[in-house]
């Protein structure tokens, strides 16, 4: 319990920025809040507060309701909305209102409410218990980045596959909202573009980039890189419903795939939704052993594949039918530069401006 204490406190000071109009107020919070723990920075009103937000990193916002001009609600309006800041907590502080009056600040955005006049140790323990969520928060994003970035260096590897994990990202959520999925799986899906092949990174140098087929042993070794994958990413409960994509993306209907042997209703939804697309862009853009084929012998193969039980009956005539009535949604993608970005691409373009992927080169994807 001390170590945990002590790791906790390691993390001082907390970054505080109080909003209120009145001067006393503010040098109120300062006292109470002091240093070391805290570091206090103050806006008098709600523009300088939303300059000071786009400039500086806050663990926490106590925000005054009744301000003049921009109130506080409207401030955490723009918080949320405008400057994109979801996950920063935002204390509202006040003297007056009631229960209808607390509804309009939670629903602006407000993560919890103090009344004046409130003890020094209430407004502590509230800014504590904030400060801890959104550090916590941090570290999961923080987590999240980093398997992004690795699964990034595994793409980098193949000079083959090119935006292949931004396209299948891409084309996951197109083929999800046809299909009427809801936002976490739409979520899902995306992440499992960039992170499907992740498991790779513990698979010898020596198959990944070997020239020319693999053998038996080789193949059997490959053939983890799913449930490898899988294990990488299952700690994270913000993968709940990714994991399960990576691990079975490589199972086929009839129970011929791996690394299970699923079959059926058994490979879960999103695996068999992923594993669509993951094979049209395959088949779509070239690889060292096959041209790019036109998109005619595309659905040529998918629908021989359909017949032959590899795919799932249902879900194979509702992709064809995107693809014939949308291809555009599914062939072009826009700016991928633009739907690259975030899911570790910023965290690896640091770290091959760094110099430090220097691979061979291995063509072909497994």
């Amino acid at each position: 319990m001390q170590a945990q204490e002590s790791a906790f406190q390691d993390s001082y000071p907390y970054r505080v920025l109080v909003v209120d109009d009145e001067p006393t107020q503010r040098m109120l919070e300062r006292e109470i809040l002091e240093s070391p723990k805290y570091k206090v920075s103050e806006a008098a009103d709600g523009a300088a507060a939303l300059a000071m937000l786009r400039e500086q990193e806050f663990d926490v916002v106590l925000l005054d309701v009744r301000m003049p001009g921009m109130d506080g609600n409207e401030v955490c309006r723009w918080i949320r909305a405008e400057l994109g800041m979801s996950m920063l907590p935002v204390i509202m502080v006040t003297g007056f209102g009631g229960h209808d009056d607390l509804a309009i600040s939670l629903r602006e955005g407000a993560n919890d409410f103090i009344r004046k006049p409130y003890h020094p140790m209430e407004l502590m323990a509230r800014v504590d218990s904030a400060v801890h969520h959104k550090r916590m928060t941090d570290q999961l994003d923080s987590a999240e980045a980093v398997l992004f970035a690795l699964a990034r260096m595994v793409e980098a590897k193949d000079e083959y596959t090119g935006d292949h994990c931004t396209r299948l990202a891409h084309n996951a959520v197109v083929f999800g909202e046809a299909l009427g999925r809801n936002g976490e799986e739409l979520t899902a899906l995306r992440r499992a573009g960039v992170l499907h092949d992740i498991g790779k990174l513990g698979i010898s140098d020596a198959i990944l980039r070997k020239r020319g087929p693999l053998d038996a042993d080789e193949w059997a070794i490959m053939r983890q890189h799913p449930r490898i994958g899988a294990a990488l990413c299952e700690p994270l409960k913000s993968m709940r419903l990714t994991a399960p994509i990576i691990c079975h993306h490589h199972e086929r209907w009839d129970g011929s795939g791996y690394p299970h042997g699923l079959a059926g209703e058994a490979i879960p939804l999103l695996a068999r939704v992923f594993q669509i697309v993951d094979i049209f862009d395959a088949l779509s853009f070239s690889r060292p052993y096959k041209p790019a084929l036109p998109l005619q012998q595309v659905v040529a193969i998918l629908e021989e594949e359909t017949a032959r039980g590899w795919r799932d009956p249902e879900l194979m005539p509702v992709f064809l039918d995107l693809l014939a009535r949308q291809p555009q949604s599914l062939l072009a993608h826009g700016d991928l530069a633009r739907e690259a970005e975030g899911l570790g691409a910023s965290l690896f373009q640091d770290i091959a401006r760094g110099g430090a992927l220097n691979w061979g080169r291995r063509g072909g994807g497994q």
